[in-house]
């Protein structure tokens, strides 16, 4: 890992042992982009790449005429000079002059990497884990400084990047568009695979064939949602798994957000990610800076399970953070699908005594426990205890689950507040509400102002007092509603345009100072399931609620989508009732077990009401998954088989020293009078011998010809019909 400055030719390399990314000074004094790939040689000078020739209805920089940025690879381009792609930034000064010329003016190059301030990103264990370079740029005219931040890692083929604007003049000027970062690619053979979706259905891998123009995905909801994942991949057509070329792209982020590719006529193809520009206007008065989110942009020539794999350790290893940070997770239960708000104390300690037997280490109550909360149309910002379902409060609920040998977490929804609320009645105010104007209900509640203080302020010191008052050990944070109407009663009509990050950052502070008044906290984010899935969340609650959806056969889409770009320990997992609350299918409590086992596991129901059979598998599962969840959670994951390409779902974790594995297979759905066929493993040693059930393999059998399948026929395994499935431990002998 280094960054080479070569002062003489004006270009900068960052490189490990598995990438090297180059910038130069361009003849114009801004910054363009020479090679992102694979790792090469450096040399003196890389200005041969630079292109310098007239062509014609080219605009030109004056002093050169020959070099033109709509030619060149650029590295934070702007709109309105020689380039007519997509800019990265736009500035409007108070002339109402949207032109920028941002040129280089000098940079510094230090060890490790520093903290985006009131931001999550990436973080830097020692100093010799990472280098940072910083490049500075001045327009001298709007007297501006934009600073240009990549941070190499030595042990991931990964460059992290961000951005800041200082106004260092005296008027005041508007940052209408403020990306995060731009990459310009040589040529446009790319797909762009996106993860997309809705409620109970999220991270579905589409791919699209990229070409001239722009193909772009983006949310405008207030939150990174479950529509479109703010992660997407850029690859080479014939990159699968296994093999091939790609980039990722990562936004450490939770709100609203764009990620596009533009192909130029030219041939040239451009990628930019960030916050969506989309009712954005950020004010920078004199002296005042604003900070990009950070992206993450991961290179592969492996394919794309390489790719995951890349960022399933940065993320475990260099964003989550605290206690839990590589530490294997509590089995919970649930009471939620049990229960939903009809609950009483007793009916909770009745379903936390069983799911004790069974071997369960945390139980959590969800929704109900508040105020005047029996269903959904109140209570929600009174986070006081009920008294008629916890008489002795959370403090009295609390110590009887403990007593019981089990931990205790429960759930909130802080951003949110009913109309019918002690909350809204004293702040009617408090709300993103236009005055005069009919406000839009989700869930029948409004959304707080989180771009004001004094609210997050309130409700910190609301749940401060539950927290402290009782032994928690997990809060489930939830947020169940897209933002509209956004408009702040607190901000001037010019600073309309802030509120939308203003309040993403409402919402990291205040899991800030959670966080640091209750460090041993485990905190799992939740968005009505996954509209809040996101890198950023990582950084705060190194766990999220994968979906909504706990049916096993959608799991597997799921689960599988949302592996590419997040930890397979980020993945909020439980087996829950049949049949299933938001399917209606029935599936096997084995099945059920076989797919949450890769994520967190728990379970969604009331381990009083499934049969006595069940509960003797249940209490096999949950031993079966404290034994190797460390493997499963932290091990190299491989997919193997794709759930949108045939009716099996095959995928596979390998401890880091090879002598371990664990292979699961998933038949969607049966197909008669066909032959089962072999399945490929991947990721262990070739000259090893493992053992699988009662067999020895070498592993190149098992990863070049593979396991037959009809063997598992006779072993207990009903593989061959619908919603059947098993899980196979894979040794080394």
């Amino acid at each position: 890992m280094n960054i080479i400055c070569n002062k003489s030719s004006g270009h900068f390399h960052l490189y490990n042992d598995r990438i090297s990314y180059i910038i130069a000074v361009a003849p114009s004094g801004e910054l363009t982009n020479i090679y992102f790939g694979k790792r090469i040689h450096d040399r003196d000078n890389f200005s041969y790449v630079i292109f310098q020739m007239g062509m014609p209805n080219i605009a030109v920089d004056a002093d050169t005429e020959s070099y033109s940025m709509e030619l060149n690879r650029q590295e934070y381009p702007s709109f309105g000079t020689t380039d007519f792609g997509m800019p990265a930034f736009e500035v409007e000064t108070e002339n109402g002059s949207r032109i920028s010329s941002f040129v280089y003016k000098s940079h510094s190059i230090y060890k490790g990497k520093k903290e985006l301030t009131g931001l999550p990103a990436t973080y830097a264990n020692e100093e010799k884990e990472a280098m940072t370079l910083e490049v500075l740029l001045e327009d001298e005219q709007a007297k501006i400084v934009l600073t240009l931040f990549y941070t190499i890692f030595d042990n991931y083929p990964v460059v992290a990047r961000h951005a800041e604007f200082r106004n260092e003049g005296k008027d005041t000027v508007k940052l209408t568009k403020a990306l995060s970062c731009c990459l310009d690619l040589p040529d446009q053979n790319y797909e762009m695979m996106q993860f997309t979706g809705a409620w109970a259905r999220e991270r579905i891998p589409e791919v699209r064939k990229l070409t001239n123009g722009i193909t772009a995905v983006e949310s405008k909801r207030g939150t990174s949602s479950a529509n479109f994942n703010p992660f997407v991949i850029m690859k080479r057509p014939k990159t699968d798994d296994f093999s091939g070329e790609a980039f990722g792209f990562s936004f450490v982020y939770s709100g609203n957000f764009i990620a596009a590719a533009e192909g130029s006529t030219y041939g040239r193809l451009r990628i930019v990610m960030g916050i969506n520009p989309e009712r954005f206007t950020w004010i920078l008065e004199s002296e005042e800076s604003f900070v990009t989110p950070e992206v993450v942009i991961a290179h592969t020539d492996l394919g794309l399970n390489d790719l995951s794999r890349t960022y399933h350790r940065l993320y475990n290893n260099n964003l989550v953070r605290g206690k839990w940070k590589n530490r294997p997770r509590p089995i919970l239960n649930n009471n939620w699908e049990a229960t939903y708000m009809d609950f009483t104390e007793e009916s909770i300690l009745n379903i936390a005594s069983k799911a004790k037997q069974a071997g369960v280490e945390l139980f959590v109550l969800d929704d109900g426990w508040f105020g005047e909360r029996d269903d959904d149309f109140a209570g929600l910002g009174d986070w006081v205890e009920n008294p008629k379902k916890l008489p002795q409060g959370m403090a009295g609920l609390s110590r009887k689950i403990n007593a019981m040998g089990l931990d205790f977490g429960f759930w909130i929804e802080p951003e949110m507040v009913n109309p019918n609320s002690n909350l809204y009645r004293r702040h009617p105010e408090w709300v993103l509400a236009v005055p005069g104007r009919k406000p839009s209900l989700g869930r029948h509640q409004l959304v707080l102002d989180f771009s004001r203080k004094e609210v997050v302020d309130y409700i910190y010191n609301m749940l401060y007092k539950v927290i402290s008052g009782a032994s928690i050990s997990y809060i489930k944070w939830d947020m169940n509603r897209p933002l509209t109407e956004v408009f702040s009663m607190d901000s001037p009509p010019e600073k309309q345009g802030m509120i939308y990050h203003k309040y993403v950052l409402g919402v990291y502070s205040l899991y800030t100072r959670l966080i640091e008044t209750f460090p041993d906290i485990l905190f799992e984010s939740c968005s009505s399931g996954g509209n809040r899935f996101d890198a950023g969340m990582l950084y705060y609650a190194p766990q999220a609620w994968c979906s909504d959806n706990t049916d096993a056969i959608d799991r597997l889409r799921i689960q599988y989508g949302s592996s590419y770009g997040y930890p397979i320990v980020s993945i909020g997992s439980h087996v829950s009732n049949v049949p299933n609350q938001q399917t209606g299918r029935s599936t096997s409590i084995a099945t059920r077990a076989n797919v949450a086992y890769f994520g967190t596991y728990g379970y969604e129901l009331d381990l009083n009401e499934i049969s006595s059979k069940d509960f003797e598998e249940v209490k096999e599962q949950i031993e079966f998954m404290k034994k190797y969840r460390e493997l499963i959670q932290f091990g190299d994951f491989y997919r193997l088989r794709s759930p949108f390409e045939t009716d099996q779902t095959a995928w596979m974790v390998v401890s880091k020293d090879k002598k371990k594995a664990i292979v699961g297979f998933y038949c969607m759905k049966s197909n008669v009078n066909t032959l089962p066929g072999f399945l490929r493993l991947a990721g262990l040693d070739e000259e090893t011998l493992y053992k699988m059930e009662d067999r020895e393999y070498y592993g190149d059998e098992l990863m070049n010809m593979g396991i037959t399948l009809s063997e598992f026929y006779n072993k207990g395994f009903t593989i061959s019909e619908d919603y059947s499935s098993f899980v196979s431990v894979i040794e080394a002998v």
